[in-house]
């Protein structure tokens, strides 16, 4: 009997607000460039004040929400777990999910009050990205936000290594993924940034637990996690981690583990601008394929292509016409 749902999502809802700075700029505001820093409200409005208002773009954000509205946006089914105020911000994020086609368990009777998370995403001009994330109400995101009728209604769970961060989030992603193995639906999950590797190795480990069916990871996370600079051993950790994995390596393409065989996947060369949200796309992308016939050279192939064409473009997330037109090439 088909399921209801392609994946249920959990992650933190976000709402992204992006800057283009000068690598000048962050060290004079003392910002670790290229990785996400977790800051609290005070912080990340003084950052805000310093940019005078040159806001690039605002959108709905997180990690997994990301991931989860690109596979919406090819076709597949959703739905999405996070926790959003009844401020502004939650209207807009709420309002945005149900605009891009994914169910969740956030409704306007259910938001609460308190502060939408937010994240300041700095672009430079060498198309790297670095993230200050103030979490607001996300950071109390806990077991009660997960629906376990749609989780066992779905074929895959998806959740991102963001949640590690905070006790009660963390906690909901270990209940999440047992929810899902006891009933037959398939785990996976994404490493999310190479600081969460760095600080919270221990609690990925947790949410991981014996085994996952899949894991996404891009080559500097995949290596902190193994503790190598050896990609050959960190391949070789990843799977005792997990049945299948892959590895995205920027202009390298990536390496996809399904579970007998190392496939490569073709990078495709273009004019990166943003790196924002590339990771995201390229499981959302992924995640799509193999839960519409394609095998994992297929998925990872159609996973390389989205991946390139939103670092091509400001902001984490493409037109629908835009990424439909890539399962027509």
């Amino acid at each position: 009997m088909a399921k209801k749902y392609h994946v249920y999502g959990v992650g933190n809802a976000l709402v992204d607000m992006e800057f283009r700075v000068t690598p000048e700029l962050l060290q004079e505001l003392e910002i670790d460039k290229g990785v996400m820093t977790l800051v609290d409200e005070t912080r990340q409005g003084e950052i805000i004040a310093k940019f005078n208002g040159n806001l690039c773009k605002q959108s709905g954000g997180g990690s997994a929400a990301n991931t989860m509205v690109a596979l919406s946006q090819l076709g597949a089914k959703g739905f999405y777990s996070c926790k959003v105020a009844k401020d502004e911000a939650g209207f807009f994020y709420l309002e945005d999910l149900q605009n891009c086609g994914l169910d969740t368990n956030v409704h306007d009777e259910k938001q609460v009050d308190g502060t939408t998370g937010k994240c300041l995403v700095m672009v430079t001009p060498d198309a790297d990205r670095t993230m200050n994330t103030f979490l607001g109400i996300s950071g109390s995101l806990s077991e009660e936000e997960l629906v376990r009728d749609a989780i066992t209604d779905s074929e895959y769970i998806y959740m991102e290594g963001y949640l590690v961060t905070s006790p009660t989030a963390k906690a909901a992603a270990i209940k999440a993924r047992k929810i899902a193995e006891s009933s037959g639906v398939k785990t996976t999950f994404s490493l999310s940034d190479p600081n969460m590797v760095s600080f919270f190795k221990d609690g990925l480990l947790e949410i991981i637990g014996d085994r996952m069916d899949f894991i996404f990871a891009n080559e500097s996370e995949a290596m902190k996690m193994a503790d190598t600079e050896d990609f050959s051993e960190a391949i070789t950790y990843l799977k005792s981690l997990s049945q299948g994995f892959a590895i995205t390596r920027g202009s390298q393409g990536s390496v996809v583990f399904d579970g007998q065989e190392l496939i490569e996947i073709t990078a495709y060369p273009v004019e990166a601008i943003d790196t924002v949200g590339a990771g995201d796309m390229y499981a959302g992308a992924f995640l799509y394929g193999i839960t519409h016939g394609m095998g994992y050279a297929q998925a990872g192939d159609l996973a390389s292509r989205a991946s390139s064409r939103i670092v091509t473009c400001y902001g984490p997330r493409l037109e629908t016409a835009t990424l439909k037109e890539l399962l027509n090439t």
